[in-house]
């Protein structure tokens, strides 16, 4: 399998914690660091081979937090990254402009992931939330098979 990259994940959670608990059942099975956007610190990217940043989504984009911390990167050569989110439609073309911006910033992307999560953002509250008890089971184990690809990729 090659030598081990040594892997940091970065997410933002803001409301009901699904993307952190996606976050860390994946940074479990990469045997990653992870921390939250407000921990984050652009020179701490350095040290890891592989980077992860994964958010809930608001109107359809990742936090904003982690589009301002994608686009004060450095350019980079050599590393890797993925992207991972929860949403109320679990679509993962959300990913896509952040897999960009990483790309554009020289990031190799290994892999995206994306899972439905509950969501009362915004209208939603209304009708009382989409996608009420996920992830569940089925996306936890998803999420592990995510991590099982990255793990084969890298």
């Amino acid at each position: 399998m090659g030598n081990k990259l040594k892997t940091l994940m970065i997410y933002a959670s803001v409301h009901h914690g699904n993307t952190q608990n996606i976050g860390k059942i994946i940074a479990e099975s990469l045997n990653a660091d992870i921390i939250s956007i407000n921990e984050a610190n652009v020179n701490d990217l350095n040290d890891y081979d592989l980077i992860g940043f994964g958010s809930g989504i608001y109107y359809g984009k990742f936090h904003k937090d982690i589009i301002d911390f994608i686009n004060k990167l450095p350019i980079s050569k050599g590393k890797k990254a993925f992207v991972f989110s929860t949403s109320g439609f679990g679509k993962s073309s959300y990913n896509n402009p952040i897999e960009n911006k990483l790309k554009e910033k020289g990031y190799e992307i290994i892999g995206s992931f994306a899972c439905k999560g509950y969501d009362t953002y915004w209208l939603f509250k209304i009708v009382g939330g989409l996608a009420k008890g996920r992830p569940n089971n089925e996306d936890i184990q998803n999420a592990k098979n995510f991590a099982q690809k990255i793990i084969e990729t890298k």
